[in-house]
């Protein structure tokens, strides 16, 4: 098969692959050393080889393919795992997406220098200067923001044109209205509506993700683009400074994959590999994204000599700490809160953030630490509710459909009982979660917290955190607390649709949530063209990187539903076209 383009498996092959069990998967999953990035000899034998060698099969690396093949150039893309589409096939398949030509069609407008200084002042906060000529970013970081904002509707027309897949907008499921930012407060966020957008093939829900996915898939196969599957590249090959293909793992054996113009990673992040974990993160109990996250890329590209930007960075999303102790490949997590007569308290039985704000800003409240007592009181979290949240949104995660069949529920007659209940949880997994335990006022407490936050309900004002107060808090709600029909609970009529007061009398209920992660976002260091950076900044010629593997280019902001996928795919088309030397990017 040398100098050759490899077969592609049969769909009855990947089907046989993918039916290995999440065991089998994780275990496939794990890292072994990476070797040093390879100098080829005069004699080194190819297996395979194309213009453009894609690494993953996701969103970023999905996009880099059918850019490259629709441009002309011979591909092949590489996974790892025995089934195509990553993370990416298990979410919602909803892309943000500046300046999309469907806002046009709502009336709304993205100007440039607007959604700059929202993504700006969103990502980089410590950093952000209004009056800067690069909003106070490093020139790097400002140019990733301008690469992104520039390409994402061109890169949509791109999809479009090829026949790969057509998008729309987003409208919220069951409510039809634009979604609102993950920011939509924010005084820079001039447009604070409808940057989301989803396939029109599987929209409307959890399928998405596979659909996407799925065309990206058919488009490459009709077309003959190989796609390895349980081919984990464990080095890249270099000729001097220029990366010139790949080496990867298939049944044992060795095989060498030639990239005559580019080596494009789109691989996803670390939230699987324990040990970067405990290097670079707070802490993630548990993740959604899909078993083969385990970072590979990060020491591959250090062998090849490449600089690396943020490592601790990651799109949290709290989840059900007992749930994660089981398994920490996890279905599903906390992302939007279900109900109104609830709240989050800490060790000390006090509320610490607005339970309805987004999943990834929510889970950074775990990690305050309280300089005069040296601790994080806030690092495992009581999501504290009555018997009325538990009947009208039960089924809504994570509230169980079925009370009889939910072990990580706590219940309590009373408060004080609950509490009693609580503390004892927690000693009986205190050996995997360390040594965190209630404050002795935490009954207390809790019982003044319920009362103060009644208040509220009653009032519609949340003082404290302004729970309700922006149109993110409501339209979320009634996506993720939708009404059981059964219930006998009385409907919400008060002024704040996302409060509600707790009851007089219990019981009550408890789920211990702790900060978990859809996948990290930290890695290598590229630039506006997707090219990844060695220490120096400068260039590593013929390798890219796009998608959760490296140094996330929005830094810390998940600008709003699609947050993640929409960079990916505009940053994987990015990096085809400037490996083809095609038009602008």
């Amino acid at each position: 098969m040398n100098q050759k383009t490899p077969a592609q498996p049969s769909r009855r092959q990947m089907i046989i692959r993918s039916g290995l069990g999440l065991g089998s998967l994780a275990a496939m999953a794990i890292p072994q050393a990476v070797e040093a990035a390879a100098k080829p000899a005069k004699s080194t034998r190819w297996d395979h080889e194309a213009d453009v060698v894609c690494v993953g099969s996701g969103a970023a690396a999905g996009t880099a393919a059918v850019t490259a093949a629709g441009a002309g150039a011979s591909v092949i893309v590489v996974e790892k795992m025995p089934m195509a589409g990553g993370t990416t096939g298990k979410s919602g398949g909803v892309a943000w997406i500046p300046n999309h030509p469907f806002l046009k069609e709502h009336g709304l407008k993205d100007e440039r220098a607007d959604c700059l200084r929202y993504m700006a002042r969103y990502g980089y906060a410590n950093q952000y200067d209004p009056n800067s000529p690069t909003l106070g970013l490093t020139p790097t970081a400002y140019r990733q923001l301008e690469a992104f904002y520039d390409n994402g509707s061109a890169m949509l027309a791109n999809m479009d044109k090829l026949g790969v897949v057509r998008f729309q907008q987003f409208t919220m499921w069951h409510v039809n209205k634009l979604a609102p930012d993950y920011a939509d407060h924010l005084p820079e966020n001039k447009t604070p509506r409808g940057r989301a957008i989803e396939p029109a093939v599987g929209a409307g829900g959890a399928s998405g993700g596979g659909s996407l996915a799925g065309q990206f898939e058919k488009w490459l196969s009709e077309r003959r683009v190989p796609i390895l599957l349980e081919h984990r590249v464990t080095r890249l090959v270099k000729d001097g400074d220029r990366v010139i293909g790949v080496e990867a793992e298939h049944e044992g054996k060795p095989v060498r994959i030639k990239a005559k113009k580019a080596v494009i990673f789109g691989t996803g992040g670390y939230a699987h590999n324990t040990e970067l974990i405990r290097k670079h993160q707070p802490a993630i109990y548990g993740s959604c994204a899909r078993p083969g996250s385990t970072g590979d890329f990060i020491a591959i590209a250090q062998t090849a000599g490449a600089g690396m930007g943020a490592l601790h960075t990651a799109w949290r999303t709290q989840v059900v700490v007992e749930e994660a102790l089981e398994n920490r490949a996890l279905g599903l997590a906390a992302f939007v809160l279900p109900g109104d007569s609830m709240i989050l308290v800490n060790k000390h039985g006090r509320r610490i953030v607005n339970e309805k704000i987004n999943y990834n800003d929510r889970t950074e409240s775990h990690f305050v630490f309280d300089a005069l007592e040296k601790e994080y009181p806030n690092f495992i979290q009581f999501m504290i509710f009555d018997e009325r949240t538990l009947d009208a949104f039960a089924g809504a995660y994570p509230l169980p459909a079925d009370r009889r069949s939910a072990p990580h529920l706590i219940s309590g007659a009373t408060l004080a009982e609950l509490a009693q209940n609580i503390a004892a949880r927690l000693q009986k997994i205190q050996a995997r979660i360390g040594a965190y335990t209630l404050a002795p006022e935490f009954a207390n407490n809790l019982a003044e917290t319920v009362s103060r936050f009644n208040g509220y309900a009653r009032n519609g004002i949340d003082p404290e955190f302004k729970r309700g107060l922006h149109a993110y808090d409501a339209d979320w709600q009634a996506v993720f607390s939708p009404w059981r029909k059964e219930t006998t609970q009385t409907p919400n009529t008060l002024p704040n649709i996302t409060m509600y007061p707790l009851a007089d009398n219990g019981p009550y209920h408890a789920i211990i949530l702790g900060p978990g992660a859809l996948d990290t976002c930290g890695g290598p260091q590229i630039n506006e063209h997707a090219q990844v950076l060695d220490p120096a900044g400068k260039p590593i010629p013929g390798l890219y990187g796009a998608g959760n593997c490296i140094a996330s280019p929005t830094s810390r902001a998940y600008c709003g539903a699609g947050g993640t996928i929409g960079p990916a795919m505009t940053f994987g088309y990015i990096a085809a076209r400037h490996a083809l030397g095609v038009g602008k990017s």
